[in-house]
Parts: C-alpha cells; structure tokens; sequence
C-alpha cells in the first residue's frame, strides 16, 4: 500500500524528494529509491522526524510498536494510518497525543483505482483532514465516515470486497472449464465481463439492481442462473459472510488495542 501511494502521489505532481520512506527491508529501501526517487531513512524515528506528515503503512500487529518509536517526534504531526482494525484513539494514545486519521484503502489502489473510507476524531482539523484526503485520493476515490464503528463495515466491504471479487470471477472461469471451454478462454470471458459490468455500475445513473433487471430476460438464461442462486440463499450467505468481516475487524481493534 506504501508502494502505491508512493506512486499516485508522484503521479499527482508530488516531489519525489519530499517523500523520505522508513523499511527493515534494506532491500525494499533501495528498490524503492530507484524506482521513484525518494529519500530513505534507516529507521522509523528518523523519517517521522523529517517529515510533516507520517503515513503509518504497517501490519495492524506492528502498529504499537511502530507508534510508540516515533511518539517523540510526531505529537504535533498528522498521522495517517492505514492498518485495519486499529482505532483512532489508540493510535494518539500511543504515539503520543498525535492528529490522528484513520484510512481503509483497498486492493485496486494499485493501480490507482482504490476505494478509501476515512475517519477523523473531532480533534483533527480541517486543513489535516484535507491533507489526508488528498494524499488516500492519490489512489482512487475516497469518503469520510461520521463514526469510527462504521470502519468496521467499511473493511469488510471495500477493504475485504476485493477477494470476493476474486472469487466471483475464479468460479465463473471454473464453471466455463467445466462447461468444455479451455481455460484461457474462460478467464477472459470471466474477466472482461467483470471489467465491463463494474464499469456500468460505476458510470451509470442505473442501480446496480436495475442494471441486473435489465440483463434479465423473462424467461431466458440469466434468469435461470439467478433463480438457481435465490432459492440456494445467495444473498443471505453472501451477507453473513461481510458481517463476519465485519465483526473480526471490531474484534481485531479490541485485541490490537491493548497496550
């Protein structure tokens, strides 16, 4: 996600020296210096200490450890963060009493087409929220949640949503293998259908319902397929199934939350 970010920022006219990057990996430092240019710092104290605002792009388990090391230097920055799971509070507590915004991008931020909830505490002031919408917004769209519980469903759509996706795909490109088409054949017939239809979602003024009526013809083969799919509760396991998400991030924040 750093990566990425790294990335859409320089493509938004963003100086590549004024980004200085912190990794254990040395290697991933030097690949990272090449490919875009960048400054490096050989710990997470030191490249807080040379920047305005710090992006915390770490495993949520690392977050503690991560926040406490720079405390010294960042009580009076803004930290973005964009672990899951991890509240807002927790991160200030840790680091120190630091303005602190929560982000959730996901996956298709690679390639500059993610999704970003965003959430603030009431502390966090308007020109820090704007800085933050502007840099999760180098990766794709972005939106502010009202309440940090909201993260929760957020993760479990967007942050999760793209393995779904996935899957999605991955079986219909089985079931055509399964229905005598070679394979090759079959994932660009799965992938290429995906492509099309989440651009028609995205771009229409239709809902993504209507758009479903309108490709279902009485009586023909796509309503076959959905019928097929109703009477086996599609819906109902597809919605346990992001509640479940829901709920391992909540419980993810009250396990990584502890000090």
């Amino acid at each position: 996600m750093a990566r990425s970010l790294i990335g859409g920022l320089i493509a938004r006219g963003h100086v590549a020296s004024s980004i200085v990057v912190a990794d254990p990996a040395a290697s991933q430092l030097e690949l990272l210096k090449t490919t875009y240019g960048v400054h490096t710092a050989p710990t997470n104290a030191e490249a807080a200490q040379r920047g305005d605002v710090v992006i915390l792009a770490v495993k949520p388990q690392e977050l503690h450890n991560v926040a406490r090391d720079i405390a010294n230097t960042v009580r009076d920055k803004l930290l973005i963060s964009v672990a899951a799971g991890i509240r807002a509070s927790d991160i200030e507590r840790w680091s120190g009493g630091a303005s602190v915004v929560r982000g959730m991008p996901n996956r298709p931020a690679l390639q500059g087409c993610g999704m970003t909830g965003l959430f603030a505490p009431a502390k966090v002031s308007a020109e820090h929220r704007k800085i933050a919408e502007d840099i999760l917004g180098a990766v794709g769209a972005t939106l502010w949640l009202t309440e940090e519980h909201q993260m929760d469903a957020v993760t479990a759509m967007s942050g999760s949503g793209p393995a779904y996706f996935f899957l999605l795909v991955e079986m219909m490109e089985d079931a055509g293998v399964t229905l005598g088409l070679p394979r090759d054949i079959a994932r660009k017939l799965a992938v290429e259908t995906a492509y099309g239809s989440g651009l028609m979602a995205r771009q229409g003024p239709e809902t993504p319902a209507i758009l479903r009526e309108q490709v279902t013809s009485k009586g023909g083969t796509t309503e076959a397929a959905l019928k097929h799919l109703e009477t086996h509760n599609v819906r109902k396991l597809f919605q346990q199934a992001i509640a479940a998400a829901c709920e391992r991030s909540a419980q993810l924040a009250k396990e990584l939350g502890k000090d």
